[in-house]
Order: structure tokens, then sequence, then C-alpha cells
């Protein structure tokens, strides 16, 4: 393995780590020791890799955004189906991410924007670039919905695709809170609603 290949892989691997750490306890609560420990990477050998633990925040939310939108572009894809049945498949899917019995479980995301937002402006950053890529994906989808006449022609993509995200967000920040499963499947009940039929009534203006 040269050594282009092998720096790779101990970033990769110090990056895969150290989400699946975090994503259970948290940014702050978790040291640059545990990591390493974890990953079997010596404890100098960090500021190889990444200038600070911030720095590292922040390459942990680009890696963990664009494997998220690699997913989420094969989820929404026309081949897949009608865009409104894409998009109700993609918000089951945080419906069941939110079904295991351990409720500290939730996307890095959703774990990390109240956390950090205030602490670190980078990782930030970060969180809005990648949060606002989802929701342009999801009102791409929305605009096929209309064209192929799937989603009623009067919604607004953007604002539709931004509330939606915006729903199920607070959602997942009131299922760690509450310790049940009703505030998604109640998002889930509201975003049927608000990704109108062409035939349905409130359509119909």
């Amino acid at each position: 393995m040269s050594r282009a290949n092998h720096t790779a892989d101990t970033r990769e691997h110090l990056l895969a780590t150290g989400e699946a750490i975090i994503q259970g306890k948290g940014f702050a609560a978790v040291g640059l020791a545990e990591i390493l420990s974890c990953a079997g990477v010596p404890k100098g050998s960090f500021y190889h890799y990444f200038p600070s633990k911030e720095g590292y925040g922040v390459e942990m939310l680009r890696r963990y955004f664009l494997n998220y939108d690699e997913r989420l572009v094969l989820l929404l894809r026309p081949e897949a189906g009608h865009a409104r049945d894409c998009l109700l498949t993609y918000f089951q899917g945080w419906v069941n991410n939110h079904r295991c019995a351990e409720h500290s479980h939730t996307c890095l995301a959703v774990k990390l924007a109240a956390e950090v937002s205030d602490l670190s402006e980078p990782m930030r950053e970060m969180l809005a670039e990648g949060m606002g890529r989802v929701i342009h994906r999801l009102a791409d989808a929305i605009r096929r919905g209309q064209q192929e006449g799937s989603l009623c022609t009067y919604l607004e993509p953007d604002e539709l695709a931004a509330s939606l995200y915006s729903l199920w967000v607070g959602s997942a920040l009131l299922y760690k809170v509450l310790r049940s499963q009703e505030p998604m499947l109640n998002a889930y009940k509201l975003t049927e609603t608000m990704l109108v039929q062409p035939d349905s009534a409130s359509c119909k203006r």
C-alpha cells in the first residue's frame, strides 16, 4: 500500500470511528483520546490528519453529508418511482431510524445541530451547507413530482422542502426529549398531507 493510500485509509478510519462515538455521546463529551484509542491510532498521529478537534468535526460533518447526499440522490432518482412515493419513502426512513429502543439514536446532523452551532462557527457553517443541500434535493424531487403529475402544481417547491425538513428535524429532537415515537408518526401523517396530490380537493384552487 502506498503512503498516500495509507494516509487516506487512516483518515477515513478516524472519521468513521469518531462519527460512531459522537453520534451516541455528542461532540463535546468525546475526547480525542477516546477516538484515537478506539481507532487504534497513536495519539501523536492525529494532527497529521486534522489541525484541531474542531477541524476534525468539520471534516466529519463534510464526510457525513457527502455520504448522505449520495444515498438521497439514489433514493429520489426517477428510476426509483414517482417523486411523491420517493419522498414518502425517504421520510418513512426517518420513522424507521427512530424505532430503536435507544433514544439517543438519531442522525448526526440532528445530534450536533443544537450542540455545536453556538460553539463552533466552522461546524455551524458545515451543518448549514449540508442541510441546505438536503433541502435542495427535496425541492428538486417536488419539482419532478409536479412535472410528472404526482404532486399538485400550486406547491412552492423550495418553501415546501424547507418546511418539510424543518418539520422532521424538529420531530427528531422531540423524539429524543419525549422518548416517544409519536412525534415521528405525527410528522409522517402531516407530510402525507403537505405532499398534495393533483386529485386532492385541496389542490383544486
